[in-house]
């Protein structure tokens, strides 16, 4: 089944037709600025602007930096605070003609990576991260997704995970990669801790760098790399639009 897949960010938009039974982009990515600031009408009219390019007709999966409860959005990361209480759904199915299955940025990069990459096969309870902006999250219990964990914002030293341990605190900070690794190594023990997952799966843009700091984590669970790396996003969503949930 072909779908429209759209993964928002903080910083961008971007977009491919994918084929949801391989779990294959069909087309190159197409990727448009998000509005800044990213409030309601702007960005569903950039959103609407990707389908555009591709001169879509049919259904629509997108992956939204929010929790997503019944078309609705509930919190806002990296977007307006004026989102709160949208029915994006509603919204995005108005401006763009098409048929919308939205959810979680983070839980759709783990809906790809669950069915086509790292994560597949594997049974029990597996967490998913993104170490990026800030710490996305998704969890699985024998494959099926437990939506909007947003598990970045637990404390770890009486302090916001994803404020003191994301990719972007590392860069900002300029901090060594063996200890931004220790930070990781204590989110991830905090996370077992609550959990006693199977896997850690790492996403994001410093999982392109898994030598420079895998080497220093201590967590007794196996801890892996995302396999879809940037189109995880868009892959997801459009397998989320194929199954018929998140709607």
């Amino acid at each position: 089944m072909e779908i429209l897949g759209i993964d928002v960010g903080g910083t961008g938009i971007k977009g491919a037709v994918v084929d949801t039974r391989r779990g294959r982009m069909l087309t190159d990515r197409f990727r448009l600025l998000t509005p800044r600031p990213a409030r309601p009408q702007p960005l569903a009219e950039t959103i609407t602007q990707v389908v555009e390019h591709f001169k879509w007709k049919g259904p629509v999966g997108c992956g939204f930096p929010a929790a997503i409860v019944g078309g609705r959005v509930l919190t806002a990361a990296n977007i307006s605070k004026r989102w709160i209480g949208i029915g994006v759904v509603d919204m995005l199915e108005k401006i763009s003609g098409c048929q919308f299955t939205v959810l979680n940025d983070a839980d759709a990069a783990g809906v790809a990576e669950m069915r086509f990459g790292a994560g597949r096969n594997r049974d029990g309870l597996v967490v998913f991260l993104t170490l990026g902006t800030g710490i996305g999250s998704a969890l699985f219990i024998d494959q099926r997704l437990v939506p909007n964990t947003e598990l970045g914002h637990i404390e770890v030293n009486c302090r916001e995970a994803e404020k003191w341990a994301s990719d972007m605190v590392r860069e900002r900070g300029n901090l060594s990669w063996k200890k931004w690794a220790g930070r990781i190594d204590k989110y991830l023990h905090r996370m077992q801790q609550y959990f006693w997952p199977r896997l850690f799966i790492v996403g994001g843009g410093a999982s392109k760098h898994q030598e420079k700091f895998f080497p220093y984590l201590t967590v007794d669970c196996e801890v892996i790399p995302a396999q879809l790396k940037n189109d995880a996003g868009m892959i997801g969503a459009a397998a989320a639009a194929a199954g018929g949930r998140h709607r």
